[in-house]
C-alpha cells in the first residue's frame, strides 16, 4: 500500500505576475473610493475644529477648505501608499505611472495652454453662462485667490492625476478598453468638481473633455507625470485668465 503525502501547509499568496498591469483590481477600487467621503468629512471636522484654536481669530474660508483638501488627500494617499507597498509589495510612484515621459516634459507642459484654449473656444461656442459659483465664494481677497491659484497648479493636479489616471485609469482601460477607461475616468473627474460648479452641465462637459485629454496623454506616454505637468499649465492658463480679468474689471486684487 503506497503511501499518502501529507498535505502542504497553507502559504503566502502567490504575487501577482510582473506582467499584469495594473496588479491591483476592483475590490482595491471599491474601498479607496469607499473611503473617499468618510475621509473628507473627517478632514473637514478636524480642520474646523483647529481653526477655532487659530489666534488672531477664524482663518479665511479659502484657507479651511484648502487645508481640508490637503488633510484629506494626505489620509487618501497614505491608504493608498499602505496598499501599494504593504499588500503588493510594489513601488508606489512607479506603480501609479510616476515615470518621466521618453520625449521629456516641456512638450506636455505647452499642451496645457493649448487644450485651455480649446476648452475655452468651446466654452464660448456652447455659450456657458457665467453664472455665480460656490467657488467664487472663496476668492474674496488676495491672499485667498493666490492659495487658491498656488493650490490649482500644484498639489491639485498632483493628487487628481495620481488618483485618476495613475490608479483609476489603467484598470479601467484593462477592463473595458482604452477608449472606454479613458471617457468614464474623465466623467468620475468631472464630477468630483461638480459642486465647485453649482452642477453646471456646460462646465462639467468642458471639464470631461478636459479629463479625456489627460487621459490620452496618460496612456500614449505611460506616464503620470505627463499628464499632471499638464493638468498644471492647463489650470495656470484659466488661473492667469482670471486674474487678467480683475485686472481689466478693476476688482480689488
Amino acid at each position: 500500500m503506497s503511501e499518502t503525502a501529507p498535505p502542504e501547509a497553507p502559504g503566502p499568496a502567490a504575487p501577482q505576475p510582473l506582467g499584469r498591469y495594473p496588479f491591483w483590481g476592483y475590490k482595491d477600487l471599491i474601498l479607496l473610493f469607499g473611503l473617499a467621503l468618510p475621509i473628507m468629512v473627517v478632514s473637514a471636522l478636524i480642520v474646523q475644529i483647529a481653526a477655532l484654536f487659530v489666534p488672531g481669530g477664524r482663518p479665511l474660508p479659502a484657507a479651511v477648505v484648502l487645508a481640508s483638501q490637503f488633510l484629506a488627500y494626505g489620509l487618501w494617499f497614505l491608504i493608498l501608499w499602505a496598499l501599494i507597498r504593504f499588500r503588493y509589495g510594489r513601488p508606489f510612484w512607479g506603480s501609479l505611472g510616476w515615470v518621466t515621459p521618453r520625449h521629456g516634459t516641456l512638450r506636455y507642459a505647452l499642451l496645457g495652454p493649448v487644450l485651455a484654449l480649446g476648452v475655452g473656444v468651446a466654452g464660448a461656442l456652447l455659450q456657458t453662462p457665467e453664472m455665480q459659483m460656490p467657488m467664487m465664494e472663496l476668492l474674496r481677497d488676495r491672499i485667498s485667490i493666490v492659495l487658491v491659484g498656488v493650490f490649482a497648479v500644484s498639489l491639485g493636479p498632483l493628487c487628481e492625476e495620481l488618483a485618476f489616471r495613475g490608479f483609476f485609469l489603467p484598470l479601467l482601460a484593462r477592463s473595458l478598453g482604452p477608449a472606454a477607461g479613458v471617457v468614464l475616468t474623465a466623467v468620475f473627474f468631472s464630477m468630483l468638481h461638480g459642486p465647485q460648479y453649482a452642477w453646471s452641465w456646460r462646465h462639467l462637459l468642458l471639464i470631461t473633455s478636459a479629463g479625456v485629454a489627460f487621459g490620452v496623454v496618460r496612456l500614449r506616454t505611460g506616464s503620470t507625470s505627463a499628464a499632471t505637468v499638464m493638468h498644471a499649465t492647463y489650470n495656470l492658463t484659466f488661473f492667469a485668465a482670471y486674474l487678467t480679468h480683475l485686472e481689466e474689471t478693476g476688482s480689488p486684487w
